[in-house]
């Protein structure tokens, strides 16, 4: 008759659970959040040009097949007038993977969306962009002067 292997008793299972525990916390913890910089020198960028200004950007190596991310943007108000507009979020500077508009209601617009970075995991470097510009509204006075401005800034960015 075939002799069957043991199975292990509960301590040496114990010691192989521990042993991995060991492992992990030498290894340290790997996150997916992805960081996004400012290149406006204010808390949340605001931008009132009528071109599509970069507010936020960031470089990373896409070694992961995607990138969930969500974005908050605003218009403001410039006396009774409110400021509408778009954003987009331009991958490898040219690439418009994601975009919207932003109603002149003074409301909050939030969008999400899952990029795919599969075309571009051959870079060593991927710069990722959110674009904001101003369509509609005062062209005139408001926070820099040149009009209404647009407010943005990423809510999360995740590679998954």
């Amino acid at each position: 008759m075939p002799q069957q292997p043991g199975t292990p008793n509960l301590l040496e299972r114990l010691a192989v659970l521990e042993d991995q525990v060991a492992q992990l916390r030498r290894a340290g913890w790997e996150r997916a959040e992805l960081p996004f910089y400012p290149t406006f020198m204010t808390t949340m960028p605001y931008c009132d040009s009528s071109t599509f200004t970069t507010t936020w950007e960031t470089v990373l190596t896409p070694r992961t097949g995607s990138l969930s991310l969500g974005i908050v943007a605003i218009g403001d108000v410039v006396g009774t007038t409110n400021t509408g507009g778009a954003w987009q979020v331009v991958a490898n500077s040219a690439d418009v993977v994601m975009s919207g508009t932003i109603p002149p209601t003074f409301t909050y617009q939030f969008g999400a969306a899952v990029i795919d970075l599969t075309p571009y995991r051959a870079l060593s470097q991927l710069k990722i962009q959110i674009q904001v510009r101003r369509t509609s509204g005062a062209t005139t006075g408001g926070r820099f002067g040149g009009g209404g401005s647009i407010g943005c800034a990423p809510r999360y960015a995740r590679l998954l």
